[in-house]
C-alpha cells in the first residue's frame, strides 16, 4: 500500500529588504512520504526568498514527479521563468532546467553540499541563468525544528540572511552564493 503525502500550512509574513518585498501568504505544502522535515522546510524557505507577489510562484509534485522542480514560476503563457531545486541534483538535471526555464536556482544543503559542487560545477560552468546557493547545516537543522502541521512564520530577509521565527523557535541562515553573478 502506497503512502500518502502529508499536508502542511503555512502562513507566511515575508520583510525581504534585499528585495524590497513585503507580504503574507497562506501556503499549503503536500509532504512526501520520503521527505524530511528539513527538506520541506527548506522548500517553504525557497518559497519566501522568491515570492513577489505576483501569484505565479508556486508548488510543484517535487518529489513525485522527476521532469518538475520542487518550485517554478511560470507566466501566463505556461513558460517557465523559474526553475528551483532544493538538494544536490545532478549535473545533467540542471542542464536540462538551464534548457527548460530562463532562470534556475539552486538551494543545497547538507554536509556533502560542498563536495557536490566540487563535482558538478565543471560539468555546469557555461549553463545560462542557473544561480546555485548553498544553506549551512546548522541553520536547516534548527529550520526543520520549525515544522509544524500548522505553522505562522515570520520571514525577515536582510544582507543573503534570512531569519526565520516561529512560536517553537527561530532559525538563520546565511544564503551563500557559489557561482558568481
Amino acid at each position: 500500500m502506497a503512502l500518502n503525502a502529508t499536508i502542511y500550512k503555512a502562513e507566511l509574513h515575508i520583510a525581504d529588504n534585499d528585495r524590497g518585498y513585503y507580504g503574507s501568504h497562506a501556503v499549503t505544502l503536500a509532504r512526501h512520504p520520503s521527505e524530511t522535515d528539513e527538506r520541506m522546510m527548506i522548500r517553504l524557505l525557497a518559497y519566501a526568498l522568491h515570492e513577489n507577489g505576483d501569484g505565479l510562484l508556486s508548488f510543484t509534485r517535487g518529489l513525485s514527479e522527476t521532469d518538475e522542480p520542487d518550485l517554478w514560476r511560470r507566466d501566463l503563457t505556461g513558460a517557465i521563468e523559474q526553475w528551483v531545486e532544493v538538494g544536490l541534483p545532478d549535473a545533467r538535471r540542471l542542464l536540462k532546467a538551464c534548457g527548460r526555464a530562463r532562470e534556475v536556482i539552486v538551494f543545497a544543503y547538507g554536509r556533502n553540499a560542498a563536495a557536490w559542487w566540487a563535482t558538478v560545477s565543471p560539468k555546469v560552468a557555461r549553463a545560462r541563468g542557473l544561480k546555485a546557493c548553498i544553506l549551512p547545516a546548522a541553520g536547516t537543522q534548527a529550520l526543520s525544528a520549525l515544522a509544524e502541521r500548522t505553522m505562522t512564520l515570520h520571514v525577515n530577509v536582510q544582507d543573503c540572511t534570512a531569519w526565520v521565527s516561529g512560536p517553537t523557535g527561530e532559525a538563520s541562515l546565511e544564503v551563500t552564493r557559489l557561482n558568481p553573478a
